[in-house]
């Protein structure tokens, strides 16, 4: 048969049988792993953005200390020390504030403080040199005092209002993508994952749509790794949010923990009352809408269709 001898052919065909015999049980061993590899790469990759979002808001001042000679950090912190402001530093209801506004780093609460007092005596001196170039001034003295600490004081809580503005504005950037990213949260507790797969799954979902809500998802993720206490992850989620849709999912989220309910029945309950909510909010839009077209009606409204209906009668009596 083609010219080869049979007992060539039959060693061959054994060579090639004993090949394929050792492949198949060899590629089993070569690609075993490729499912652990791939969750290590992932628990890895999850460690990285843990230790860059932990950064952000640990609480060891130890990389502070180290450049103490050379950041303006240390020279405010000097600063606000010989004024004897230390207390103020230490305040935790300002460091929430801060937060629920975004801002978390090391130096947020010592740039705050200081911008306080910077232009409290800012806008102080700006009065007393506007006061005193204006030469013809028709007030006494105790009237450009008040002025003074009129000015010192609105330049005092002017940096409070823009951190509660912006605080606000992230709240409403929050509530927008929450009911959303809970019904997400909901399908993979359902499909399976745990709960920091799912707060890790929701991050990368929603970063495109709500930046602010994927950045707290992350920290939160990033804390379940890393804090000893997932009770104490789940409030600081809520306590940096400021919302309470969120802390109610803190709640939800304890107390199944705590008690052993199913976190998927508890997180579905949490999100039809959150959609009730939203349809809730949307009906009392819907009924406010008469009264707040009352005004434009009667402004916008009202004077042409007088103008059409009199406005003949009135030129034809000027016109007699």
């Amino acid at each position: 048969m083609f010219g080869i001898p049979v007992p060539t052919l039959i060693v061959s065909m054994a060579v090639l049988a004993a090949f394929i015999t050792v492949a198949a049980l060899a590629l089993p061993f070569l690609f075993t792993g490729s499912t652990s590899k791939r969750v290590k790469m992932v628990s890895n990759r999850r460690k990285e953005l843990s230790r860059d979002q932990m950064d952000s808001f640990a609480s060891k001042g130890s990389s502070i200390r180290q450049r103490q000679s050379q950041t303006r950090d240390d020279v405010m912190k000097k600063i606000l020390h010989a004024l004897k402001l230390d207390e103020a530093l230490s305040s935790k209801e300002l460091k929430s504030s801060l937060a629920q506004a975004g801002y978390r780093s090391q130096s947020a609460l010592v740039m705050f403080t200081f911008a306080r007092i910077a232009m409290a005596i800012g806008t102080f001196v700006i009065a007393l040199i506007v006061i005193s170039a204006w030469k013809n001034f028709p007030y006494p003295l105790p009237v450009k005092a008040l002025m003074m600490a009129a000015a010192a004081a609105a330049g005092f809580y002017l940096p409070k209002v823009f951190v509660t503005n912006a605080a606000q504005k992230r709240q409403v950037e929050l509530n927008s993508g929450f009911a959303d990213a809970l019904d997400l949260m909901v399908i993979c507790v359902e499909g399976g994952l745990s709960v920091e797969g799912a707060f890790d799954r929701v991050t990368a979902e929603i970063a495109t749509k709500s930046p602010a809500l994927a950045q707290e998802f992350g920290l939160t993720s990033a804390e379940l790794a890393y804090l000893g206490n997932r009770h104490k992850a789940y409030m600081n989620f809520a306590e940096r949010t400021g919302l309470p849709a969120i802390k109610s999912l803190a709640t939800t989220l304890v107390q199944s923990e705590k008690y052993g309910t199913p976190v998927g029945q508890a997180l579905k309950v949490l999100s039809q009352e959150r959609r009730e909510e939203r349809m809730s909010a949307a009906e009392k839009k819907g009924a406010s809408l008469p009264a707040m077209l009352t005004v434009p009606m009667i402004l916008f409204f009202l004077p042409p269709l007088f103008m059409v209906v009199i406005g003949p009668a009135a030129i034809r009596i000027s016109s007699m």
